[in-house]
């Protein structure tokens, strides 16, 4: 018939006749969801839960470093970090056993690696320390680094990540164009560079063998 032709025009080599039977009893397969909503329900109420059983702790957790990204190509993207250093805990003078207490990460393990990261999250330390509300244990002997009891009454429970990146647009420098910007041509003078450094050691080598000449003579 010409059905069996064009069946056997798709098929390639020795193999199978394509006679796959995909209605086999599909009503036993079928996968139902009827427990989305409830679902998403029992999430909701359960972060309530966990909301009003941390208050009035963050949401979210501890305050976290900014971090860049390993390899070179994640390294230009910045991200929360595990825990902030030792060192970054020193220069915004909060004692490393103290930090946890108040809702700071903390990772030992970490490292500075350059002077410009380590007084970002000296400056994301001290910000968060200045504005966090620290209860009193005991209401009636609160210590010095301690709320008052007008500042409790007052506080409020942090949603989301405490303290967020900020993505910032780079400055960009405004520059007139001049007649000799307008007159000479990038392009040609990136190819004259180009073949200068392409033929730099040849010209050093004849410059060499002629000086040499020279000499013999």
């Amino acid at each position: 018939d010409d059905e069996f032709v064009v069946t056997l025009a798709k098929m390639r080599g020795n193999d199978m006749l394509p006679n796959a039977h995909f209605h086999k009893k599909w009503q036993f397969h079928v996968k139902t969801w009827f427990n989305q909503p409830a679902r998403k329900l029992r999430r909701r109420n359960a972060r309530a839960e966990k909301a009003k059983a941390s208050f009035p702790r963050p949401v979210a957790g501890s305050l976290k470093p900014i971090v860049r990204g390993q390899t070179i190509k994640y390294n230009m993207k910045e991200r929360l970090g595990k825990g902030f250093t030792l060192e970054e805990l020193k220069e915004a003078g909060i004692p490393a056993k103290f930090a946890p207490t108040i809702g700071i990460a903390v990772d030992h393990r970490r490292k500075n690696r350059s002077l410009e990261a380590l007084q970002a999250n000296v400056q994301r330390l001290k910000a968060y320390r200045a504005s966090v509300v620290i209860f009193p244990r005991n209401a009636k002997k609160p210590k010095a680094f301690e709320c008052s009891a007008d500042d409790k009454s007052k506080a409020t429970q942090a949603k989301g990540t405490v303290m967020p990146i900020k993505a910032t647009k780079p400055a960009l420098e405004l520059v007139k164009i001049t007649a000799d910007m307008k007159a000479g041509s990038a392009y040609g003078k990136l190819r004259v560079e180009r073949a200068n450094a392409r033929l730099q050691g040849m010209r050093e080598k004849r410059a060499k063998d002629e000086a040499a000449k020279k000499e013999e003579k």
